[in-house]
């Protein structure tokens, strides 16, 4: 065995975990959230920045005003999941780097005076940590279905401002008992992706 990680932890954060299209009634706590985030928080990203933004939509007012705006398909699966969190990049995330860097805090203006050069950092990096927000859901028991058919461009109007960016969608909670997975699609061998030189 190469890794440390005990088995069944490797098979509830990858192995076993799929991408949930159905979900059960049960609701999604703000105490599981709190616990979610509080674990992946400390993800690795560039100069330590955060530019990921969560906003979870809880209310049926809210819930359909999102739904309008989710491509076919993902429409009635984002109607009925436990909880839905839309998540966006921060462009101003720099504004927080002397608070988050404190052995560098000159980093805010050496590297991010440009909006071009933010963007593009809080892209990947908010890429990043959604991933480990994904990983996250999954430690707490849960199902995610991430999502990035959208009208993004409607999302950030009814949801968000010009300084974030949405990224994706996630629907979260239990997985149905039934019709919650698609059978798992190939992924490519080791030898496939990994070069050695």
């Amino acid at each position: 065995m190469s890794l440390v990680l005990d088995p069944a932890a490797q098979d509830l954060l990858f192995r076993e975990a799929r991408t949930a299209n159905a979900f059960s009634e049960e609701p999604v706590t703000e105490e599981q959230v709190q616990a979610i985030y509080d674990l992946v928080k400390f993800g690795p990203t560039a100069f330590n920045q955060t530019p990921l933004r969560i906003t979870l939509v809880r209310s049926p007012e809210a819930r359909e005003r999102l739904v309008k705006h989710m491509a076919t398909g993902n429409d009635a699966k984002t109607a009925t999941a436990p909880l839905v969190a839309i998540l966006s990049a921060d462009n101003e995330f720099h504004e927080e780097l002397p608070q988050l860097l404190p052995h560098f805090p000159q980093a805010k203006d050496a590297f991010f005076s440009e909006r071009p050069v933010r963007e593009q950092s809080a892209l990947l990096n908010s890429a990043l940590q959604a991933a480990y927000f994904i990983i996250g859901i999954r430690a707490a028991g849960l199902a995610a279905g991430p999502m990035t058919g959208a009208d993004f461009g409607g999302i950030q109007k009814e949801f968000l401002d010009a300084d974030h960016t949405p990224i994706m969608v996630i629907n979260i909670g239990k997985p149905a008992a039934e019709g919650a997975w698609f059978d798992r699609s190939p992924r490519l061998a080791f030898d496939e992706v990994i070069t050695t030189v």
